[in-house]
């Protein structure tokens, strides 16, 4: 720090600290000093200017101690001097000299505020809104610096807060805003100031904002601002001291300028249930329909995706549904796009079972079960499928000879089955057991000459040679 700076502030604070009531409001008019006040006041105002803080410093001393208001028409000496205080706060390191500094601002601020309300200080527009409103924007400077320079107690700072809002109403500074949040965050998260006063502050601070932004059109942007600030620190606690009104009132109107984005449809409808609203709310019913239909396409949109791309599940799909022949038609695109072979032929095998179980088209379900046993030649599900189709066809193919050789083929069938298929054995052998009872009579191969061992054809749509044997 400047000696000489220093040095005529100690002068000051031996000469000039403790005022009385009626002298820390006096001013220059009509004292034998008043050129003296007069010269000081505009050399330190000048040096001001140019940041020569040492000769301002020296000249605001004079004037301040010879005229505190000036000549009672403006508090400059008062607010000039937090400004030179705080200039030689950034100049030193001293604990001690910096508590000194700190008690010098609040009592400059103290003294303006005491000038005002005994009006020792007049306004060009002398009316008692005007009066409030300079008290009300000097308490809200002071509790600015209380937070931000000098580190004042919460409990204070919200006094001088308070006043501030209580002295300007609507018209309070913005700058009180973002200290104030902060302060009632802190103090509610330390369980000091309960739900209900955090709540109705918040309140008082966001009327002040919406009040200047639509009215003050000089500083609507800086409100703008700290409002955007405000609601920042708030959402750190937002959740635990607001209801499901403050919520419908915030997130709403982002709804509604972003209707065609699901996921802020999704948090807006998921945030005020969370928030307490009930399901009966007409904005909750309203929200839960635009999702519930956002939700129905969006899951049409997905399945038709994922079915263009994966048409063997959308072949499963439509078989579930019943729609045999559009499962058909699906298996059979997927088998165009596949290239493994194992899996070509358990799509074939799928169709042929819709073929013949559900369709009843026997020759086409062989036809396709014997597609798949070529592209997998070691699998025995295929001919599982025919001796199935020949078991449950027997009763329709003519005389009782004709339908004991149609089983003849499907146990060739089950029997080539379990011989290519060891994981089909046991199934296999399950149907050969209920059809060896159904075998021919070896009396009527006799009568019709064929023994044994022989071969004869099977008719009906069947078609196959079999070897005979006899029961």
């Amino acid at each position: 720090m400047n000696n000489r700076f220093y040095s005529a502030f100690i002068v000051f604070l031996a000469t000039a600290g403790i005022m009385s009531l009626s002298a820390q409001c006096d001013s220059w008019i009509g004292k034998p000093t008043q050129t003296d006040a007069e010269n000081a006041h505009s050399i330190y105002r000048q040096a001001l200017k140019a940041n020569d803080y040492t000769t301002a410093f020296e000249n605001w001393q004079i004037a301040f101690k010879l005229a505190p208001v000036a000549d009672g028409k403006r508090d400059y000496h008062f607010t000039d001097g937090v400004l030179l205080y705080k200039h030689l706060l950034t100049k030193t390191t001293d604990e001690k000299t910096k508590a000194d500094y700190h008690a010098k601002i609040m009592q400059l601020y103290d003294q303006a505020i005491s000038c005002y309300k005994s009006k020792s200080i007049t306004l060009k527009t002398a009316t008692e809104e005007a009066l409030n409103q300079k008290i009300g924007y000097l308490y809200g400077r002071k509790a600015y610096d209380m937070f931000y320079t000098i580190n004042s107690p919460y409990d204070e700072n919200i006094v001088a807060l308070d006043n501030s809002i209580k002295a300007s109403g609507d018209l309070a500074e913005y700058i009180i805003m973002d200290p104030y949040a902060k302060i009632i965050v802190w103090e509610f998260k330390q369980g000091r100031m309960p739900k209900e006063k955090a709540v109705e502050l918040y309140k008082k601070l966001n009327q002040i904002a919406e009040y200047n932004i639509a009215n003050n059109e000089k500083l609507s942007e800086g409100y703008q601002q700290a409002q955007a600030s405000m609601e920042g620190i708030f959402a750190e606690i937002e959740n635990q001291i607001f209801d499901c009104d403050f919520f419908k009132e915030k997130l709403i109107p982002e709804y509604e300028e972003n209707k065609d984005d699901p996921s802020v449809l999704k948090r807006v409808l998921a945030t005020l249930k969370t928030q307490g609203c009930l399901d009966t709310d007409p904005v909750i019913v309203k929200l839960s329909e635009e999702w519930k239909k956002y939700a129905n396409e969006e899951n049409a949109r997905l399945q038709a995706e994922f079915e263009a791309n994966n048409p063997a599940a959308a072949a499963k799909a439509a078989y579930d549904d019943g729609k045999y022949q559009e499962a058909i038609s699906k298996y059979r695109q997927a088998i165009e796009d596949e290239t493994d072979h194992k899996k070509k032929a358990t799509m074939l095998f799928a169709i042929a079972s819709i073929e013949f179980r559900k369709l009843s088209l026997y020759s086409k379900a062989r036809s396709t079960a014997y597609e798949a046993a070529k592209l997998n030649p070691n699998w025995g599900r295929p001919y599982m499928l025919i001796g199935d189709m020949y078991g449950k066809t027997a009763r329709s193919c003519g005389d009782s000879w004709t339908q004991r050789l149609a089983i003849l083929a499907a146990i060739d069938k089950y029997n080539t089955a379990k011989s290519l298929d060891g994981s089909v054995a046991g199934e296999a052998n399950d149907r050969l057991s209920n059809y060896y009872g159904s075998l021919p009579d070896k009396s009527e191969g006799f009568m019709r000459g064929l023994s044994e061992g022989q071969t004869a054809s099977v008719g009906c749509w069947i078609g196959e040679t079999v070897r005979l044997r006899f029961k």
